[in-house]
């Protein structure tokens, strides 16, 4: 083959694709493929997993044009990666979709249930802090940790300032985590209650209706609250209030629409070829990366079960019981976690209905994930100076 590329130069620009493909690009097809199939056969994050994955294949074929660093010809992905991601703009956009699809109406009759979704943001903590002794340096530590919020946004931001170079695994850690709430959830709860607190009944409480001026101040107050309590938090929050108040202001239906679909789809379709162009064979088949998706897992875990201990706490204090299944919707995956836990509550018991309950304390999860994100993203340059 050497003496032909000799003989015949024009042979190699011809066939560089076939001479600069290894086996490592072979395996990351397979794993576009996987991510592709989930998609598809399983229904797991279709709208993300499967242009990831779509995106992996295309960064992976030897000397691919989508994702060429040669000036003045960049590939589409790597312009729109600067475009989008470099800048963190796709997320910002992302969270204003999520804030017009909310309503925070039971977190607005049910404050107290904040309580509940700041405990499960315990394993983003406790992951950080563990991932260290792995050898991660503290920015990166932080930005594993996020994956237990089950927050994909708030995941690719932090990991867009801290961890570029690991924002492909990370991306497709919390996306993979979020679609397996309903596999991950159930038997890391059997696993810290008994059947008994798993049946504790919390019915329909009849509540009086939330006003509209009080659902349309509540994002704007706390994004202030929020904003002086974690500057850095602003950017996520702000946009994920601003959403909201598209929604609530009963004057603009047509950006509130707008946001919830043209926005939400466009944004999500560039973003999730967009990370999938970030997995480079070079960036993802390393231990590393192995070590990220494990370390994943168990920040989710620990956030599950941060909430349910919580909530099994107040119970050694509280006249009134609360079935501390709630206390793991608080992470950010909604309404998946509400649904999951409501129909659990019912496998137990057919007539205990906490539907109610469940998505209040998820609907919390949702504001608590980006306040911990932000946290994190203020913690990272004090401690690095400490």
């Amino acid at each position: 083959m050497d003496s032909l590329l000799v003989q015949y130069p024009y042979l190699e620009e011809l066939l560089k694709g076939i001479i600069g493909l290894s086996y490592t690009h072979i395996i990351m097809w397979i794993i576009g493929g996987i991510l592709i199939w989930l998609a598809v056969k399983y229904d797991y994050e279709p709208a993300l997993l499967l242009p990831i994955g779509f995106g992996a294949i295309l960064a992976n074929i030897p000397h691919s044009s989508a994702v060429s660093t040669e000036p003045g010809a960049e590939g589409f992905l790597i312009t729109l990666y600067n475009a989008g991601i470099a800048n963190e703009l796709f997320p910002v956009l992302i969270f204003v979709a999520i804030g017009a699809m909310c309503d925070f109406a039971p977190l607005i009759r049910r404050p107290s249930v904040m309580l509940f979704a700041a405990a499960a943001q315990f394993g983003i903590f406790a992951t950080a802090i563990g991932a260290t002794f792995l050898g991660f340096s503290f920015p990166h530590a932080s930005s594993i940790g996020i994956i237990g919020a089950a927050d994909g946004p708030t995941t690719i931001y932090v990991a867009s300032r801290y961890a570029v170079e690991l924002l492909g695994p990370l991306s497709v850690a919390a996306y993979c985590y979020m679609s397996l709430v309903p596999v991950i959830q159930p038997p890391v709860i059997k696993a810290v209650t008994t059947q008994n607190e798993r049946k504790i009944r919390m019915g329909f409480e009849n509540e009086e209706p939330v006003s509209d001026t009080t659902k349309f101040l509540f994002p704007i107050m706390i994004v202030i609250v929020a904003g002086v309590v974690s500057p850095l938090s602003v950017a996520l929050i702000g946009a994920l209030m601003f959403g909201n108040v598209l929604k609530e202001s009963g004057v603009v239906d047509n950006l509130s629409n707008c946001a919830q679909n043209e926005l939400s789809n466009l944004v999500t379709l560039v973003l999730g070829i967009t990370i999938g162009g970030t997995m480079t064979a070079e960036r993802f088949l390393n231990v590393q990366v192995l070590l990220i998706m494990c370390l994943g897992a168990v920040a989710f875990v620990f956030d599950t079960v941060g909430g349910v201990i919580f909530a099994k706490l107040l119970n050694m204090f509280s006249a009134k019981k609360i079935n501390p299944m709630i206390g793991a919707c608080g992470i950010s995956a909604f309404p998946m976690s509400g649904r999951v836990i409501a129909k659990m509550a019912l496998k137990e018991d057919p007539t205990n209905f906490i539907i109610q309950h469940a998505i209040g304390v998820n609907v919390a999860g949702q504001v608590a994930s980006v306040v911990a994100g932000g946290l994190v993203l203020a913690m990272i340059p004090a401690l690095e100076k400490m």
